[in-house]
């Protein structure tokens, strides 16, 4: 298979998700402990929705993130960067 050519896009959509993921969790630590608190799970549910938009984004530019992601598609693990590859 021939090495794919990723752009700056590509990598700076990554680390966005990443980087909203990681607010996720962190934000699920604190509502752990601090399960009332409103104004975090407002918060928690506005990052969920950002999550949600960039991996479709990234599903629609580059190929699913996981396999689930193929439902309503064509099989495309082919056509997306493999691990090693980013």
């Amino acid at each position: 298979m021939a090495h794919k050519q990723l752009t700056e896009e590509y990598y700076k959509l990554l680390h966005e998700i990443q980087a909203v993921d990681f607010v996720l969790v962190e934000l699920n630590l604190y509502l752990d402990t601090h399960p009332s608190d409103s104004a975090i799970i407002e918060q928690y549910n506005a990052y969920a929705v950002k999550s949600k938009q960039l991996k479709e984004e990234y599903a629609r530019r580059y190929g699913p993130l996981q396999h689930g992601d193929m439902a309503d598609k064509p099989y495309s693990w082919p056509d997306a960067p493999w691990p090693w590859q980013v």
